[in-house]
């Protein structure tokens, strides 16, 4: 798109600067509104069209609009990332030096953990460690809260994974502070954090549920589709 930005494209922009994340569905209304068709359903390829113009003009910003997935449902979301800060000093302006180290932490507890996930006592527990100011179990809770209300970690039944949020701004720091724990998903190559993994030593690729329910569709014996090994995980379905 040449020329300054069109007025659907600011509206587009400014929900989601308000938003900060949404799924595909809700950036197609978006979209519809912006564009004033309600009435009319944008294409996968439309949207992709609009937001890519969109992006275009962000790129002097050093911000973009990208495209990502919930590891936990296979659901596509969009998520404005700011470009010029690709680890958590993102997260600088909203919370303390203390809040910041106990977050990287949490997120070393989740990468490194076998199911992608770190118990809260775990967390709790590592605020032991900080090298910065001490945090008090009611202050932990209470940053827990917070950092799963703006969107950077969800929690269920007291264990924490990161979030689809999380996951799509982080993805430059995540790969390349995590090089020796993180692998990509073998069917989507995406990251892969919440995945199945193949138990064959010589082997074991990741697989997030959402591929592996998609793969293993309707196969009676399911295999790893790189060595062929029995795969001895539970098919979610889809």
């Amino acid at each position: 798109m040449s020329g300054p930005m069109g007025d659907s494209h600011r509206r587009f922009l400014q929900a989601m600067m308000g938003r900060g994340i949404v799924d595909e569905q809700e950036a197609s209304k978006l979209h519809q509104h912006c564009c004033g068709a309600q009435n009319k359903q944008c294409t996968p390829d439309q949207l992709k069209d609009f937001i890519d113009a969109i992006n275009s003009q962000l790129q002097p910003l050093f911000m973009e609009i990208r495209k990502g997935k919930s590891e936990d449902t296979g659901q596509q979301f969009y998520a404005l990332v700011n470009m010029a800060m690709t680890d958590v000093t993102r997260l600088s302006s909203d919370y303390a030096d203390n809040e910041l180290e106990l977050f990287v932490k949490t997120m070393n507890l989740i990468v490194s953990s076998e199911n992608g996930k770190a118990s809260s006592t775990d967390i709790l527990n590592s605020t032991d460690t900080l090298t910065t100011k001490k945090l008090k179990k009611s202050e932990t809770e209470h940053l827990l809260n917070r950092l799963v209300q703006d969107k950077w970690l969800n929690e269920k039944r007291g264990d924490y994974t990161l979030s689809t949020r999380c996951v799509i701004e982080m993805e430059p720091y995540i790969r390349t502070m995590y090089q020796d724990q993180v692998k990509v998903c073998h069917m989507c190559h995406d990251i892969a954090i919440q995945c199945q993994i193949c138990e064959n030593p010589t082997c074991g690729i990741k697989i997030h549920n959402p591929c592996v329910a998609k793969y293993f569709e309707g196969r009676a014996e399911p295999q790893c589709p790189a060595c062929g090994e029995f795969w001895p995980h539970e098919i979610p379905g889809i």
